[in-house]
């Protein structure tokens, strides 16, 4: 990590049936080509900030703060590699049959990057739970093997801002302002 910044993210958590999903679809991957995210960083993403500046974790927990709401009617989906061409990362797919998902990302993307705290992506925003990496050395598979998890309805519980702290075990996640939905 950069001396003098910290590695940011904003991610809706989920309620414990739909962890417990997630981490059953991560146990049933194969170990020795995927290495497991722990049940407590299972979570959507909203906006990753990457480093910024020591201290403006205030100013982007306002944004949080002003402009989380609720993220319902969501769904575990299918299995899904990202990148899709050499996937590294293991995913659910998240569906979101209301749109409200969508609609909390885009709102939470452009008052960040209003407040100068985000770069706007160019790609479209793919919602989806991360449950392993590719081990070091292993060749991505080609596609995800099994069925992905039960596929569960489900409402954000929360719109969480964290710190990732990177090691070499992998990243581990402190959650610095935690906005209760619903």
């Amino acid at each position: 990590m950069a001396a003098g910044t910290d590695r940011l993210f904003v991610a809706l958590d989920l309620p414990a049936p739909a962890r417990a999903a997630l981490a059953a679809f991560r146990d049933a991957a194969d170990p020795r080509i995927w290495r497991p995210v722990p049940d407590e960083a299972l979570h959507i993403t909203l906006v990753f900030l990457g480093h910024r500046p020591a201290g403006v974790s205030q100013e982007v927990g306002e944004v949080v703060r002003a402009t989380a709401g609720p993220a319902a009617d969501l769904a575990l989906g299918p299995p899904m590699l990202l990148p899709p061409r050499r996937g590294r990362v293991l995913c659910a797919e998240v569906e979101d049959r209301s749109g409200a998902l969508g609609e909390l990302q885009a709102r939470l993307a452009s008052a960040l990057a209003d407040a100068g705290l985000h770069e706007r992506e160019r790609r479209a925003y793919r919602p989806h739970a991360t449950v392993a990496r590719l081990r070091a050395g292993e060749r991505p598979p080609r596609k995800p093997a099994g069925e992905g998890p039960e596929r569960l309805g489900f409402a954000g519980e929360a719109v969480t801002l964290y710190r990732s702290l990177l090691s070499r075990a992998g990243a581990s996640y402190e959650p610095l302002l935690r906005v209760p939905l619903g």
